[in-house]
C-alpha cells in the first residue's frame, strides 16, 4: 500500500467492548503513521469519558455534548478527512492489521472497487451473515419471528437474504454489507455525503450501500480478511433499541420504497 493513509473512525456510546479494542489496536498500529484513529463519542458517561481519555496519545477524540447517532459521528470524523481510504469501525471489533493490509491490496489493485467488506466472525470463529442481497418488510418480519418452523419453512428465503451461499473462493460483488467494518475510497464516502443523518441507527450501512450502487459504484466482499465482532444484536433484546429500530425501518422504505415481498 506504499504510503496510502487511512483514517479509521470509531463512533462509541459507553461501548462494553472499547477499551479492549483500543488496547488491542494500538499494539497492531502505533508505530504505523499510516493510519490514523478519530474515535467520537456520543455523550457517555463521565467515568466513561475519563478512561477514554487514557487514549488521547493514540487517537484524536471528540467528546460531543449530546448524542446524535452513529451516522452523524462518523460523518464528523471523516466528512473532512483528507486520508486515501475511510475505516468505518465498530468499537466491539477486533482487527489485526495483516486483515486490513490484504484489503487495502484489494482496493488499491482493483479502483473500480468504491467499497469493501471482510468476512465477519464470532469469538469463536463462526462466520456472521450480516449481508443483505435485498430489504423487504417480510425479510425483517421473519428474522424477529420467534417461531422455529415458520423460519424452517422460509429457510431458503432467509439462506439468500442473508447471503449464505456466497462463495469462499473469490471476491465477488454484493449488494449491502454490514456498518460493523467497511472500507470506502474517501472521495466516494464524500462524494455521497457521507451517512444519511436521518437515521439515529440501523439502516444508515444499507442506505449508504444503495447510495454507491446509484452511482454505480461497486461494493465487494472479500472472503480473505476477516474481522471478529463482538455481535450483541441489541434490537432482538432491548425494547427501546427495537423501537429505534422500527423508526430507521420507517425511514429507510420511506426513501428507497416500500417493499413488501
Amino acid at each position: 500500500m506504499s504510503n496510502t493513509t487511512v483514517a479509521i473512525s470509531i463512533v462509541t456510546y459507553n461501548s462494553t467492548h472499547i477499551f479492549k479494542v483500543l488496547d488491542h489496536l494500538r499494539k497492531e498500529f502505533e508505530q504505523d503513521n499510516r493510519f490514523h484513529f478519530f474515535i467520537f463519542d456520543n455523550n457517555s458517561t463521565d467515568t466513561y469519558k475519563e478512561q477514554l481519555k487514557e487514549y488521547e496519545n493514540f487517537a484524536k477524540i471528540t467528546f460531543y455534548h449530546e448524542n446524535n447517532g452513529f451516522g452523524f459521528g462518523h460523518n464528523h470524523n471523516l466528512l473532512i478527512a483528507t486520508e486515501d481510504y475511510f475505516l468505518i469501525f465498530n468499537p466491539d471489533i477486533i482487527l489485526e492489521k495483516e486483515n486490513l493490509l490484504r484489503m487495502l491490496d484489494v482496493m488499491e489493485q482493483d479502483p473500480t472497487i468504491s467499497l469493501l467488506a471482510p468476512k465477519v466472525l464470532n469469538p469463536d470463529g463462526s462466520v456472521q451473515h450480516l449481508m443483505r442481497k435485498r430489504v423487504t418488510v417480510f425479510d425483517y418480519w421473519l428474522r424477529f419471528m420467534p417461531f422455529k418452523f415458520i423460519k424452517t419453512m422460509f429457510a431458503k428465503r432467509l439462506e439468500t437474504y442473508e447471503c449464505r451461499n456466497v462463495p469462499d473462493d473469490r471476491n465477488i460483488e454484493i449488494r449491502m454489507v454490514s456498518g460493523c467494518f467497511m472500507l470506502i475510497r474517501g472521495t466516494d464516502f464524500k462524494e455521497i455525503k457521507g451517512f444519511d443523518e436521518r437515521y439515529f441507527m440501523y439502516f444508515e450501512d444499507t442506505d449508504l450501500c444503495l447510495e454507491l450502487e446509484k452511482r454505480n459504484k461497486k461494493v465487494v466482499y472479500t472472503p480473505f480478511s476477516s474481522v471478529v465482532h463482538y455481535y450483541e444484536r441489541g434490537s432482538h433484546k432491548n425494547s427501546k433499541l427495537f423501537k429505534i429500530f422500527l423508526k430507521s425501518m420507517y425511514k429507510y422504505f420511506n426513501k428507497w420504497g416500500w417493499k413488501l415481498f
